[in-house]
């Protein structure tokens, strides 16, 4: 019997990944049924809640989910049902530090490559540090949990983690690092990993043609630099990398991150104080790269996807980015490099949206971050 069990779970998990709803959609929640857009209307699906202060979300090839929490908890989620996996690495869960970002190897499903890589706050005599560990999923745990990397000075725990991961389309990792909240000076040093993209080998190390790599001065692991805190990232079908970054009062950025560039933070931003509302820096300055779009408002921008998906043909090439202040989904439509427009998909409808990413089923996926955060799908509907 519980083998028939296991064989119809599998089944429906498949189906699910065909388009059908199987198990999971009889215990899903329609949010909003028609949402209209530019492009594509579109309904919500919330397929699970409960989570607390849920951070990243990928996709498995079976159709089930992992889901981090910031307080420490990897939850997997199957169909209707929500359990937790033993094994994580410790966490510094203050603040904005915990357990944060999560995704899948790409040749994830052939038996080599089925690599979990977890972003974290670890906890050290100095305070935290952002650090990479990648493992394996076993029966209810994580087995042979690696650390891969740490970055290179900890410091006070609470702030500016970064922490999204994107694979490249060469193998190689990107991993971001915020400035880590206290001294900004520290993204402009190319001898501190605050402040930075970094790309990194499956395995941590620092491929041989990173910009900085072999070099007197910076550290082998930096892709781009002056980077405040970046929690969207995205590498788009035509391999171009977007991320969103965090800025202070207002003046977040969206940045086309290439390699060995100075972004400008604290230097070069429209960023303000928040007590005072006067200038950080200056609009733009030589040598740093201005971001390709400016935010409206008190975006606060968190989770950064880029669309290919056959299931939302007239958003293919648009970015979806979340917002964690503003509680909005953005379309950002694309022209090469250059941002052309963008439409608001949803604006309070989740609260504050922490994640946002495109599924190997084609389906897009949110994460809001609540004590009660849940996990929802959009899907495209036909009118």
């Amino acid at each position: 019997m519980t083998d028939l069990l296991n064989a119809l779970r599998r089944l429906a998990r498949t189906l699910a990944l065909c388009g059908a709803f199987a198990t999971a959609a009889n215990a899903a929640e329609v949010v909003e049924e028609n949402v209209q857009s530019e492009e594509h209307d579109f309904r919500i699906v919330k397929l699970a809640g409960g989570f607390k202060h849920p951070w990243g979300v990928a996709q498995l090839p079976d159709g089930r989910f992992l889901v981090t929490e910031r307080g420490g908890r990897l939850a997997l989620v199957d169909g209707d049902e929500v359990s937790y996996i033993d094994g994580v690495p410790e966490v510094s869960a203050m603040g904005q530090g915990g357990l944060l970002d999560v995704v899948l190897h790409p040749g994830y499903g052939d038996g080599e490559h089925d690599w979990v890589y977890m972003t974290f706050s670890k906890p050290g005599d100095d305070g935290t540090a952002t650090a990479l560990a990648r493992a394996r999923l076993g029966d209810g745990a994580l087995v042979d949990v690696k650390e891969l990397f740490v970055q290179d000075r900890f410091s006070s725990p609470g702030r500016h983690y970064g922490s999204r991961l994107a694979w490249r389309k060469d193998g190689t990792l990107l991993m971001t690092i915020g400035d880590r909240g206290v001294d900004r000076s520290r993204a402009q040093d190319i001898n501190d990993h605050a402040g930075s993209v970094l790309r990194l080998t499956e395995t941590g190390g620092a491929p041989a043609d990173n910009p900085f790599a072999g070099k007197e001065e910076g550290h082998d692991e930096i892709f781009s630099y002056g980077n405040r805190n970046i929690q969207g990232l995205a590498v788009g079908a035509d391999g171009r990398i977007w991320a969103s970054e965090h800025a202070a009062r207002t003046g977040d950025e969206l940045n086309l991150i290439e390699p060995g560039v100075n972004y400008g933070w604290p230097e070069a931003t429209r960023s303000k104080e928040y007590s005072s509302k006067a200038p950080i820096g200056k609009a733009s300055m030589p040598g740093m790269r201005e971001a390709r779009h400016i935010y409206s408002g008190r975006f606060a921008p968190s989770g950064l996807a880029a669309v290919d998906s056959d299931r939302f043909p007239r958003w293919r090439g648009n970015l979806l980015a979340g917002g964690l202040g503003s509680e909005k989904l953005l379309r950002v439509v694309l022209q090469g490099d250059d941002v052309q427009s963008t439409e608001t998909l949803i604006e309070g409808e989740l609260g504050r949206i922490r994640d946002v990413r495109q599924g190997r089923d084609g389906y897009i996926y949110l994460l809001n971050d609540l004590p009660d955060g849940g996990l929802f799908r959009l899907e495209p509907v036909e009118n």
